[in-house]
């Protein structure tokens, strides 16, 4: 404790200090920006394809003399090739004998030597400006090359647009976790950049990155030299690599992996061993803070950019101030963090404001994109938007179909509804799976599913993003919020070449991307703040029914405003349809109610009489608070009036998770558990009568559908039988009040011949309306419209 408080009255001085710290760069940037904008922009040069006959390999080297004799004999012979290739040396001023023994052992390579040591950035800039070929690979001196890998790099610059190609990165010991791996990734949290590399073993082709590594990629070289090259603002080291590809990605050029490259790194071989760990620590914390001064040039956030929470607010330069300081603060009271800046970072990086100053203003003026934009194209999903070849009208449409829950077997109505649906689209499109599951066992269900589709990924369900005290975001939404199931639906819309994405649920819509010509389409299976604000009323305690309260909030706000990013937003019904068209009248018309509520008729055998007399049946899934709801009252309130008039009447209670025997009433034999059920069809032809007594939830219940199509007569609440029956004995019975819900059961026990007419109605109704064959042939008909008029007006 006196240590800590020790520290903190040390760090006084800055803390006193830190208005200014932040405060003046915050102004000098505004200023910068200002001018600039009076300056006007200045036009871009025109982009040219380099030539990949040959290339020129340049080497950093301060005295690793040792690993120049490990590891440049690799490189000397992968070059020996072609005799355009070329090997530079940069000499750095070492003192250890590097240049004579380069020139002694390797009379081939080309030795550049320079006076003073001009750091990797320094070094590198001059190798570029010396070498001959158009393209030019930067190698670490700590890495070793396979023989054949230079071709597949050179290969990797299809168009005028690609910037630089990265290599696959290996290390020596292959024990080792391999942190570096050359895909990389980057998004903006809490007011700064975060990266990471990927190791994606589904990645066998060229594929987006954010950057190339420095000592293992090669360049498009008037790319590098027009964008200024290495930065010297980020001086001795690390992150000008990542400012570089920032800026080709800014510039509306394109950052490859190449998987196909291998080579091996012997991890911060040179940095690691000349440098102590808080010097680094120092460098690259001042760094990051710089990367934000130079290159973000929105002060505003905007929405839907790769961050921490999937379709969180973006990067702007108002956020990272305010974070940098707050981090700063933190850091001086509870000790430092990797994650966050500190003081000293902000001192050191304050005393390069100037220059902070010149490398934005250039910054600006070579940029063509935003900082959103820049930062979505290196996924997947945008890169194929973005840049990909596509038809205008496909012949077949490809669909990328993400699911929260498992599919198979369908133990909950969400997953009939997607269960069938995929169904028929694994023959009308090619229809590609991710599907998140609770345990690895419940992947083998969906095994003849997979095998119809292009492709399949089951996900371990995650645990999800950690909610934050007093979050405007609803809890489902955090509870989804994963950086990997982004990563995933990108790699998935690249790779199979997807045409449309179908999220389910609302708690999948953080998923949804500004794409251009790809469709994208989320299903409501509930209005969310309607079945929150539905459960409001059955609380008890102030405590719950704020917290409730609150939810609802949080997601009518959320869902409202989630609706503009999608192409169309299907739900279940045209009540559901109207329903939220009260709240957001011109988001009406995104809205589909025709599209993915139904089921497959003719999977469900009609089944009239015999049936087993006074026999009841209650069906769902109890994971669903409105299912536990509804038997709780249908037990308590309904089944004693009904046995008081019919005592052999008996209840069957099916469906996964049931409630334990004893929180039930004593009833005797009259109530019956089941427990889940395999096949439902069997239940339906015996029992009399299929109870609905639902309060509270949102959407189509599928376990009506269900009933109607196989026959048996249907008592249900109003809000059961929404958005399918709205006139008592029409084709169901329908009440809401226990006495009268009792009633229409005992009514059909005593008339069963007019119970089997309204069955039959209901039968009919399926058929003409609720057909899953007839609504997916629809479905694809709506996916299909409205990519031909997003490719149209692209």
């Amino acid at each position: 404790m006196a240590s800590r408080l020790w520290g903190v009255l040390r760090l006084l001085p800055l803390l006193i200090l830190s208005p200014l710290l932040i405060g003046i760069p915050a102004v000098a940037l505004a200023i910068t920006d200002l001018l600039w904008f009076l300056a006007g922009k200045r036009r871009p040069k025109q982009d040219v394809q380099p030539r990949t006959h040959s290339a020129s390999v340049v080497i950093p080297n301060w005295n690793g003399r040792d690993l120049l004799e490990k590891y440049l004999p690799s490189v000397v012979e992968a070059l020996s090739d072609h005799p355009g290739n070329e090997v530079i040396v940069v000499e750095n001023g070492s003192t250890d004998g590097s240049a004579e023994f380069v020139r002694q052992h390797f009379p081939s390579v080309r030795l550049l030597e320079m006076k003073t040591n001009l750091g990797f950035g320094g070094g590198s800039n001059a190798g570029f400006r010396a070498a001959k070929n158009d393209i030019v690979v930067l190698l670490n001196s700590d890495m070793r090359v396979e023989r054949d890998f230079l071709r597949p790099l050179l290969d990797g610059f299809t168009d005028e647009l690609v910037f630089a190609v990265s290599c696959q990165i290996f290390f020596s010991d292959p024990e080792k976790k391999r942190e570096e791996t050359g895909l990389t990734q980057c998004w903006w949290e809490a007011g700064g950049l975060r990266a990471r590399h990927r190791l994606d073993d589904q990645v066998t082709s060229l594929f987006p990155c954010f950057y190339g590594g420095g000592g293992s990629c090669a360049f498009d070289r008037l790319k590098f030299l027009e964008l200024g090259g290495f930065d010297e603002l980020l001086r001795p080291f690390y992150l000008e690599d990542t400012d570089l590809g920032y800026g080709a990605w800014k510039r509306g050029w394109k950052v490859l992996y190449q998987p196909k490259s291998h080579v091996y790194h012997e991890h911060r071989g040179t940095i690691g061993k000349k440098f102590s760990r808080a010097y680094i620590d120092a460098v690259v914390k001042k760094n990051f803070i710089l990367f934000a001064w130079k290159n973000i040039h929105s002060w505003r956030s905007l929405r839907g950019t790769p961050s921490a929470v999937p379709g969180a607010k973006g990067p702007s330069l108002r956020s990272h101030f305010f974070y940098s300081w707050a981090g700063a603060l933190v850091s001086g009271i509870f000790g430092d963090s990797p994650e966050r800046p500190n003081f000293y970072a902000l001192w050191k990086a304050f005393w390069q404001t100037g220059g902070a100053m010149r490398a934005r203003w250039r910054a600006r003026s070579l940029a063509v994109i935003d900082d959103a934009e820049a930062f979505r194209r290196p996924l997947g999903g945008y890169f194929r938007d973005r840049f990909a070849p596509m038809d205008a009208k496909p012949a077949k449409l490809n669909v990328l179909f993400v699911s929260p829950y498992l599919i198979l077997p369908p133990i909950h109505g969400g997953a009939v509804f997607m269960s069938q649906t995929c169904h028929h689209l694994a023959r009308l499109t090619e229809l590609n799976l991710v599907t998140l599951l609770d345990s690895p066992h419940e992947e083998e269900p969906h095994a003849e599913l997979a095998a119809r589709c292009g492709s399949a990924v089951f996900m371990l369900r995650m645990e999800g993003h950690q909610k934050a005290f007093g979050s405007i975001l609803p809890h489902a939404i955090h509870e989804y919020a994963s950086a990997d199931l982004e990563w995933i639906i990108h790699r998935q819309l690249l790779l199979r070449r997807i045409d449309i994405l179908q999220l389910e649920y609302l708690q999948l819509g953080q998923y949804a991307c500004d794409l251009k010509r790809i469709g994208v389409f989320l299903f409501e299976h509930d209005i969310y703040f309607q079945s929150v604000g539905r459960q409001f009323r059955f609380m008890t305690g102030i405590s719950r029914r704020i917290s409730a309260a609150y939810e609802y909030l949080r997601g009518l706000r959320y869902e409202l405003m989630l609706l503009g990013s999608f192409d169309r937003v299907q739900v279940c019904s045209t009540d559901n349809e109207e329903f939220v068209k009260g709240f957001l009248p011109d988001g009406g018309a995104r809205l589909d109610a025709h599209y993915r509520a139904g089921i497959d008729v003719a999977r469900y055998e009609y089944h009239s009489r015999p049936r087993t007399p006074f026999t009841m049946l209650f069906l769902g899934s109890f994971r669903h608070a409105p299912n536990v709801e509804a038997l709780e009252w249908l037990v308590h309130h309904v089944m004693p009036l009904v046995l008081r008039r019919q005592p052999d009447a008996r209840l069957t209670v099916i469906g996964s998770d049931p409630p334990p025997r004893h929180s039930l009433p004593e009833m005797g034999d009259a109530i019956e558990l089941r427990g889940y059920v395999e096949d439902i069809h069997q239940p339906m032809r015996q029992a009399s009568v299929f109870l609905c007594p639902i309060r509270s939830g949102s959407g189509v219940r599928v376990k009506l559908l269900e009933s109607f199509a196989s026959g048996i007569p249907v008592v249900s609440t109003r809000l059961g039988a929404e958005g399918i029956a709205r006139d008592d004995g029409e084709i169901c019975r329908l009440a809401d009040d226990p006495a009268e819900f009792a009633e229409r059961i005992l009514a059909i026990f005593q008339d069963p011949a007019a119970a089997e007419a309204m069955a039959a109605r209901a039968r009919s109704k399926m058929e003409e309306h609720w057909d899953m064959a007839k609504r997916t042939q629809a479905l694809v008909e709506s996916y299909r419209a409205t990519v031909e008029t997003k490719r149209r007006t692209a």
